[in-house]
């Protein structure tokens, strides 16, 4: 501390002035995050794009970016009715324009006589537009087979992504061994351990079974929470379902003894759902942890504290860009709801463009309305292209030698395993690589094909995967399974 001290004072004589925000000085949790979907093989990706736009010669035209769930940037048109409306909210002398059904204009016109001066870029309360809250609660209940939602239980935010690191900092307290624990999956979406990172939470990882297609086993929750008790004090269980990375779909018994678990332990249940319209496997089903708690009846009805997430990301919307969101809060304390409140107001308010596309999404065209016929259609275009995407990528990555890769029964990815010779663990090793970022950026460069490795989801150990998203058009995941295929015999004969 003196040196750094006297370093500054010297520098000051110098007529230098020090910074105050350098890496020492700056917040040491920040520094611990890490988010592997945006991670150092994505920027290399970048500038291999503009190494070809300079017209450097590579062995590959493009750089395909299979690393994130971006589906409109893979190439999937928007579904016609939510661009629509969006349009009228956002120019509404388009309203006169022939060119738009009546119920298109009509939602157009119940969105923004809901908006501060019928306007989209007004201000809404920080938990968003009451009108589309009830929607979303309508959604809800007609989802879950009637059981009722209430809209002042529902708040819209920036994604998902928002509600759930709001919900986390509620949930975050006490020092040393008092501090929080909060039970993610392994392999996880990495914006769990980036925000636990951030919150200076202690991270406790139960591990899904790979080789029972990522199921979630009570027994492996039970050996996590009982070795976390002796560091900290586990008061979360965060469930992905359908699963990102590893697409599995949880069956409802699963959901059960997750809820019982959670009650027996005195766990607080984080539900992310986002991927709930995205099931593809014949048997699988999505059942929302809502309403499974419900009909499970007292004392989990009326006590198990449960949040879940949805998002207008995933599923056949593909709307990434636009940020809109919710979580449902049920059974959460009166005071710490109040609590939530206060703390989404320092945000003001999510994204209105957002919150009335999520109105789109909780609220489609009836079938009696103009517009119900195409929706349908292009709806079921884009779940019936994913559910065979699905099925192409299990069918090609179980074809080739040293690649295994379980059923993708839900959400936008597969998780597949590797075989690494180990002459390519150790090359990686005196690079200071993780060996499956090796195999990936080595991949990148010689094919174009960004994917992430899965050291940054985290896997069992001595275990090597990566994450491929099989959003691409289908013509062109094709090509990428086949470049990915041989590649991999390639790169296992180079360090055998």
């Amino acid at each position: 501390m003196a040196s750094r001290a006297n370093g500054q004072s010297q520098a000051s004589r110098n007529g230098l002035k020090g910074k105050v925000l350098t890496l020492d000085t700056m917040n040491p949790c920040v520094r611990r995050v890490e988010y592997a979907v945006r991670g150092p093989i994505v920027h290399r990706a970048l500038e291999l794009e503009q190494e070809l736009r300079q017209g450097v010669k590579k062995p590959f035209t493009e750089v395909i970016r299979a690393n994130i769930g971006d589906a409109q940037a893979m190439g999937q048109r928007p579904i016609t009715f939510f661009r629509q409306v969006l349009a009228l909210c956002v120019y509404p002398k388009l309203m006169s324009s022939p060119d738009f059904p009546e119920d298109v204009k009509r939602r157009a016109e119940r969105i923004l006589q809901a908006c501060g001066g019928q306007s989209l870029g007004a201000y809404t309360i920080s938990s968003g537009i009451q009108l589309i809250r009830e929607d979303v609660a309508q959604y809800i209940e007609r989802r879950d087979g009637g059981i009722p939602a209430d809209p002042n239980n529902i708040f819209l935010s920036t994604g998902a992504s928002d509600a759930i690191v709001t919900v986390l900092k509620l949930l975050v307290a006490g020092e040393g061994r008092a501090r929080t624990g909060v039970l993610i999956p392994i392999p996880q979406y990495p914006l769990y351990s980036a925000a636990l990172a951030e919150l200076d939470a202690v991270q406790v990882d139960y591990y899904l079974d790979e080789e029972r297609a990522w199921s979630l086993d009570i027994a492996e929750l039970r050996r996590a929470l009982c070795q976390a008790r002796d560091r900290c004090c586990p008061r979360v269980l965060c469930v992905i379902n359908p699963g990102n990375p590893t697409g599995q779909v949880q069956t409802r018994e699963c959901i059960e003894a997750v809820i019982r678990f959670a009650f027996e332990e005195g766990l607080f249940l984080m539900a992310d759902e986002v991927y709930q319209d995205n099931v593809y496997a014949e048997g699988s089903q999505f059942h929302s942890f809502k309403k499974v708690l419900t009909e499970m009846g007292p004392p989990y009805s009326t006590q198990q504290e449960l949040a879940s997430f949805h998002s207008v990301s995933k599923g056949y919307m593909g709307e990434c860009g636009f940020r809109g969101g919710y979580v449902e809060v049920v059974n959460m304390d009166a005071e710490v709801q109040k609590q939530m409140a206060k703390l989404m107001s320092v945000r003001l308010c999510p994204p209105v463009p957002g919150q009335a596309l999520l109105d789109m999404v909780v609220s489609p065209p009836a079938p009696s309305e103009p517009s119900f016929k195409q929706f349908q259609a292009e709806r079921q275009e884009v779940l019936a292209e994913l559910a065979a995407k699905a099925k192409l990528t299990e069918q090609v990555f179980n074809e080739a030698p040293g690649i295994r890769c379980n059923p993708v029964q839900g959400a936008m990815y597969s998780f597949p395993r590797v075989q690494l010779p180990p002459r390519a663990v150790q090359r990686a090793q005196e690079l200071g690589l993780a060996p499956d970022m090796f195999f990936c950026l080595c991949l990148l460069e010689e094919t174009g094909i960004c994917v992430v490795p899965g050291s940054g989801f985290g896997q069992q150990e001595g275990t090597y995967h990566f994450r491929m998203t099989i959003l691409p058009p289908i013509e062109k995941l094709r090509l990428l399974l086949e470049k990915l295929r041989h590649f991999h015999a390639k790169f296992t004969e180079e360090y055998s």
